[in-house]
């Protein structure tokens, strides 16, 4: 093996930020690290911007703080490792609501992800049909299986509680429909009780019981002056070189290592290396594993992606509820499918002119036609909807902006996790310096995505030959 280590990190986004960070940290001592990434920004989906003099997040607007374990999630630690743990802020205003029937009704207590665990709760929002949830016996899910979220909670619950309570807190998330994600994936906790449980009730009951959190503890958080001093802090940490505009079009196995094509097809550059964290999306990814492993390309090409625009109004002095934001159920028919009052939710945001930023998500999985209409269009169906959700006539706003993420979204189907685990299976006896990243694997949110580029990096070191002193 070649000493000093050479490893790229194909994709800037915080899974491949994490990966060379982790890199940096366990690594021998003067390994080389490249990020190559294709755009002219690092970050991936963490962007943050500027309206109307104010920073103002076009991308992921938080972070859970705690892991499913209870612990310190693992973006936290990564802020707390990059020194930026000090600068971390909380929401102070937490109450969403969900918009139905023309009107916003606080989001029920005692759901998880919209699940119910009473059914009491939920009634002044959705009618759960009680007499489908009964004890048949034995567990809802047996062993290794997985469903459609949508499916399972039709069958115990009825129809009502998943088009105004579940399809809008997973469209919120992933812009996707409670009938086609996966429960494993999307709701792991729920899935684990759901072995043990005989009641769809029992199971949220089970599951919230299970998950260790202190009273009154938060559980988002942001960075004081947006996400993507996270994504500076991350690439001054790695020490790695950063390459913008780089494409990496191909991968080739050599006797000892990687070739990268990096660049045009008419100038290509030809790049050495010893390993390769691979943390870009399925499809490009899929692109770049296809002469490898046929068969693992195709799976991971048929992930799928939904696209969505985000759209950010600055108002002045709107008639705002009380609020963090409300979510959008399919059925009310509106273009936006969730909203968030920046200024309302963050208090460090709040400033003393009155202005107000609000953010509205338009686009769920498969309606990539709409998140394509003109941004004029956009902004001002957006205003319009806002209002009529409101009750009240917005002021026109002062500025906005519309940001488009195309496939930005992970589907995750029923059964996504273990096609995951089989494609990196297949990949790592052949290919053990090649590790993949990111959120179209392992799941959405920045913790994961964080946990994902670490792990890639911890394979690559083991691959490698162990960690330096």
């Amino acid at each position: 093996m070649r000493q000093p280590w050479r490893v790229a990190v194909v994709g800037g986004g915080i899974a491949g930020l994490a990966a060379a960070v982790r890199l940096a940290d366990r690594a021998p001592a003067g390994t080389r690290i490249t990020v190559y990434e294709r755009s002219g920004a690092l970050g991936g989906k963490l962007r943050t911007g500027e309206l109307a003099g104010q920073p103002v997040e076009f991308g992921a607007e938080s972070f859970l703080m705690r892991d499913p374990a209870g612990g310190e999630s693992a973006a936290v630690a990564l802020l707390r490792r990059l020194g930026l743990a000090g600068e971390i802020v909380h929401p102070t205003v937490g109450r969403a609501a969900l918009a139905v029937d023309g009107g916003l009704h606080p989001i029920p207590g005692g759901t998880l992800v919209g699940v119910p665990g009473d059914l009491a709760a939920v009634a002044a929002v959705a009618r759960p049909d009680a007499d489908a949830d009964r004890d048949g016996g034995r567990p809802l899910l047996g062993p290794g299986e997985d469903v459609a979220v949508g499916a399972l909670v039709r069958r115990r619950l009825g129809d009502e509680v998943v088009q105004r309570l579940v399809d809008p807190m997973l469209g919120g998330v992933y812009a996707g429909r409670a009938d086609d994600l996966s429960l494993v994936t999307t709701m792991p906790a729920l899935a684990r009780a759901a072995r043990t449980a005989h009641t769809l009730t029992g199971a949220v009951r089970a599951a919230q019981a299970a998950a260790p959190r202190a009273p009154g503890a938060p559980v988002f958080g942001t960075l004081r002056g947006g996400l993507s001093r996270f994504v500076e802090a991350a690439a001054t940490a790695s020490g790695a070189t950063i390459r913008h505009h780089a494409t990496v079009r191909e991968l080739t196995p050599t006797d000892d290592g990687w070739r990268l094509t990096v660049g045009p097809t008419p100038d290509p550059e030809y790049v050495e290396v010893d390993a390769v964290v691979l943390a870009v999306p399925a499809r490009p990814a899929a692109r770049l594993l296809a002469p490898l492993a046929a068969p693992v390309a195709a799976t991971v090409g048929g992930l799928d992606y939904a696209s969505v625009a985000l759209v950010t109004l600055a108002l002045p002095e709107p008639d705002l509820p009380d609020l963090s934001g409300f979510l959008v159920p399919a059925t009310e028919g509106l273009l936006i499918k969730a909203s968030t009052f920046f200024t309302t939710k963050w208090g460090h945001l709040r400033r003393p002119d009155g202005l107000a930023l609000v953010r509205a998500s338009v686009g769920r999985y498969g309606e990539e036609a709409q998140v394509q209409r003109p941004d004029a269009d956009l902004a001002a169906t957006v205003h319009r909807e806002l209002s009529a959700v409101l009750g009240t006539t917005l002021p026109a706003p002062v500025a906005g902006h519309v940001q488009r993420w195309g496939g930005a979204l992970p589907q995750y189907t029923p059964g996504h996790l273990d096609r995951v685990a089989g494609v990196r299976a297949a990949l790592r006896p052949a290919h053990p310096t090649l590790a993949l990243a990111g959120a179209g694997y392992d799941g959405v949110g920045i913790p994961v995505c964080v946990r994902s580029g670490e792990t890639a990096a911890e394979e690559i070191i083991t691959a490698l030959g162990g960690a330096g002193s």
